[in-house]
């Protein structure tokens, strides 16, 4: 989904949706597009803003059907988030008040692996996505992200996550704190929205929050994820 515009046939092999479906929820306007001739165009970052609200609302069962038509699952012996995230871009605390300095924090987490080369650039990306709309979920989870791929600013994707010591104001639509974060940042499309339906799945599991809260220091944290990656995808 890295090129600008996306006819319907397009838009349903990149989402996995009956392409019937998709043409209903155009024409009552709740999906994003431009009528050219007879045909519907969907620009690409419409679309990817779109995604990330509708994907907010799916089930667990929704979200691996929609992860899955993302692309192949992970190689042998690695889960998804395991080719992402390592020990080292795990930190707890994280220390933090307000939502600049947990993001900062966050991007300089992320940075302690060479997949980031230009953090500042992160950063800014993540801190206009969040002016746009907060990525804060009901439950004390935040997942900030930039608005776009970043194929300049990083030698991969990256995801790193961190707790803070107490939750902080983050926007979540229930008004509640937020003090577990999942930063993603991503080269293309594609992997982006693979790790945000893969966290969106994990999140849904109350379990694994209160355990994460629990954990007692950044390793333990770390293995605490690994093992819901490996969960959910049956390893």
């Amino acid at each position: 989904m890295d090129h600008d515009w996306l006819t319907l046939a397009d838009l349903a092999r990149e989402t996995g949706r009956d392409q019937r479906e998709l043409e209903r929820l155009t024409l009552r306007g709740r999906i994003p597009a431009h009528k050219r001739g007879s045909e519907w165009q969907y620009h690409t970052t419409e679309i990817r803003g779109w995604l990330e609200q509708e994907l907010r609302g799916f089930t667990d069962a929704e979200l691996a059907v929609f992860e899955q038509s993302q692309g192949d699952a992970a190689s042998d012996g690695e889960t998804l988030l395991s080719m992402y995230l390592t020990v080292e871009q795990v930190q707890i605390p994280l220390e933090g008040r307000t939502r600049r300095s947990v993001l900062e924090a966050l991007v300089e987490t992320a940075g302690r692996t060479w997949k980031v080369w230009e953090p500042a650039v992160l950063l800014q990306a993540v801190l206009e996505r969040e002016s746009l709309m907060s990525t804060a979920f009901a439950g004390g989870v935040a997942i900030p992200h930039p608005r776009q791929p970043l194929p300049a600013s990083l030698e991969d994707a990256v995801v790193a996550f961190g707790r803070t010591s107490s939750p902080i104001p983050f926007g979540a639509p229930d008004n509640s704190g937020s003090d577990l974060f999942f930063l993603v940042a991503c080269r293309d499309t594609r992997t982006h929205l693979r790790l945000l339906a893969r966290l969106g799945r994990m999140i849904q599991k109350p379990l694994l929050l209160n355990e994460l809260r629990e954990a007692g220091d950044s390793a333990q944290a770390f293995e605490i994820l690994c093992g819901a990656d490996r969960a959910i995808e049956g390893r």
